[in-house]
């Protein structure tokens, strides 16, 4: 039996923590206020869809697909975004809290994380070609092995990055984060 299709849905101030959105692929389709929290979206696919204002945090996304979806102003603290289906995995982040998520080993070249709070988040082993990271914290943030080619860093801050561990060729940062590129080195920059 084919997954029911949702197409051009709007979804607003549903409680998801008392039952799961339907299985299916949600397409084009618009999640606002809604709650996530805690939540299994196992195995749902979601293409060309918003989240607004939505607490997420702490979701299973154990194989869920996201393909070309933007978050506004959404809690996502703690989500396992390694979990999901890789395929034509693609998002942006505008205003989200994702402290103590984890992006491990994805591929995701071109993400765009505006003033987003990006503490503790774990980017071990992430291709982040071409990212803009824009006006976002990244108190404790860990970058091992991290690909951060041509990515654009110059408004993000409270970053340590080392470049002898990760591949940084081209990034722009801007020169107040040079304690940051610097810190295994113990130096005093004035």
């Amino acid at each position: 039996m084919p997954d029911k299709i949702f197409e051009d849905s709007s979804f607003e101030q549903v409680d998801y923590t008392r039952e799961a959105p339907g299985q299916g692929i949600y397409e084009n389709c618009t999640f606002k206020s809604c709650n996530f929290n805690n939540t299994d979206l196992q195995g749902l696919v979601f293409v060309a869809c918003v989240f607004e204002t939505c607490n997420m945090s702490m979701a299973n996304l154990k194989n869920v697909t996201l393909q070309e979806i933007e978050f506004r102003n959404c809690k996502m603290t703690g989500l396992r975004f390694e979990d999901c289906n890789p395929t034509l995995l693609s998002f942006r982040f505008d205003n989200c809290m994702l402290q103590l998520s984890s992006f491990i080993e994805l591929k995701m070249p071109g993400t765009f994380f505006n003033n987003c709070n990006l503490q503790e988040v774990d980017f071990s082993g992430a291709n982040l070609t071409r990212a803009m990271i824009r006006r976002c914290d990244l108190y404790k943030a860990v970058f091992d092995n991290t690909i951060l080619e041509e990515a654009d860093l110059r408004t993000a801050e409270n970053y340590s990055i080392d470049p002898e561990n990760n591949y940084i060729r081209k990034a722009k940062v801007a020169s107040e984060a040079l304690p940051g590129l610097l810190e295994k080195y113990d130096l005093e920059i004035e």
